[in-house]
């Protein structure tokens, strides 16, 4: 295997490749600006890598073109759902291709990848005015690196550059957002006659996500056992509309003790469900039927919701409190009750201990003296 190099103009080099594949000769020929002594550097690498199988032919894709077909590629092979689709085509459409779309794959550094985070930082927003937060520039940072990383396995990258480049990181102290002790009570009590209260009181209190409460069906609860199964979630998109599917990992699909105030609150839903479908002239409840139906019986949209929810919110003077803290706000209570890492992981359907870690470590660490009493009361018993 052999090369040598080629002025085309001053400054300007053909760097020619002699391949021997097959018992074929062919050549390949690079462009190359720079001091003769750097093309033939260059030269001298290129044949490096094919000797050791890690050279990569030459092309002139483009960020944007490889992000948008991955992603299509990603979705038709069922490796990532709808939601998450239509997730990723807002990373990639607002955060990635501006900024960083029409540049050649192939000469992406991870230089490009720092100056693409400050970017976001300073002026990521749509409309240029002010920074994007650190957590929706890691999410776009692993989208990137997740093709990269599959770029470099089909051979049209060296290496995923943004492997090297961490994202900016995030705060979960301000991140997370939980409701007082103190007002927690002033929000039930404000919620008590309405008829989003059961959702908010099994948010609080059993800690479900938004997807898995309004997939509810009566056949996932039972009151006299005081126990609800996790077994579907909606998820919504543009494309297809309001779906019902799994859980999103393993460990969503659980099944959870429940507090006397969600028993006697699904019990008073259920009543009052029963005596609107009567009046109604639809009889008895099916095991199959749904907890928080629309009223014609179909799934709900989970974004109407958010949006009444947030209505709700701002007309009893609370418009700060996002539906997601009253999750937040049952892992705190279990923190601040001493219960460990693991019952509390799922319980909340994570895939493990390190991801609630990861989310609530700083509650951990301000409950910290509850470790040394456990120890000490467990000593005591000795």
């Amino acid at each position: 295997m052999r090369g040598h190099i080629r002025q085309r103009s001053p400054g300007h080099w053909a760097i020619i490749l002699d391949l021997h594949k097959d018992g074929a000769r062919k050549r390949k020929w690079h462009s190359f600006k720079g001091t003769k002594r750097e093309a033939q550097a260059e030269c001298a690498r290129l044949i490096t890598t094919m000797k050791e199988g890690s050279y990569v032919e030459t092309n002139k894709l483009t960020v944007g073109q490889y992000l948008l077909d991955r992603l299509t590629q990603w979705e038709a092979t069922n490796k990532i759902g709808h939601k998450t689709a239509e997730r990723y085509r807002e990373l990639i459409n607002n955060q990635i291709i501006p900024h960083l779309g029409a540049k050649q794959l192939q000469k992406l550094k991870a230089f490009d990848i720092e100056r693409w985070h400050n970017t976001l930082l300073a002026s990521g927003r749509k409309d240029g005015a002010g920074g994007i937060s650190a957590r929706t520039i890691g999410h776009a940072h692993r989208v990137l690196s997740k093709a990269l990383k599959e770029a470099a396995r089909f051979d049209f990258v060296v290496k995923n550059v943004a492997s090297t480049e961490k994202p900016p990181k995030v705060d979960r102290e301000d991140e997370v957002q939980i409701v007082a002790e103190q007002r927690l009570k002033e929000l039930l009590d404000k919620l008590k006659d309405r008829a989003i209260y059961p959702k908010a009181v099994l948010s609080l209190f059993a800690g479900l996500r938004r997807g898995e409460l309004l997939a509810l069906r009566w056949c996932h609860i039972d009151l006299d056992r005081k126990v609800l199964h996790v077994r579907e979630a909606l998820e919504e998109t543009r494309t297809h509309g309001v779906l019902v599917k799994t859980p999103k990992s393993k460990a969503g699909r659980r099944d959870i003790t429940l507090p006397n105030i969600v028993v006697e609150t699904l019990g008073e839903h259920r009543k009052a469900q029963l005596e609107q479908r009567f009046r109604l002239g639809q009889g008895k409840l099916n095991d199959d039927d749904l907890l928080f139906p629309t009223l014609d019986g179909a799934l709900p949209s989970p974004r109407a919701f958010s949006a009444e929810w947030a209505d709700v919110a701002a007309s009893i003077g609370m418009p700060e409190v996002t539906f997601h803290a009253l999750r937040h706000t049952h892992a705190s209570q279990l923190i601040d009750a001493g219960v460990d890492v693991v019952t509390i992981a799922k319980r909340l359907g994570h895939s493990g201990p390190s991801i609630t870690l990861s989310v609530y470590a700083h509650l951990f660490r301000d409950n910290d003296a509850r470790a040394a009493t456990a120890i000490n009361d467990a000593l005591a018993k000795w």
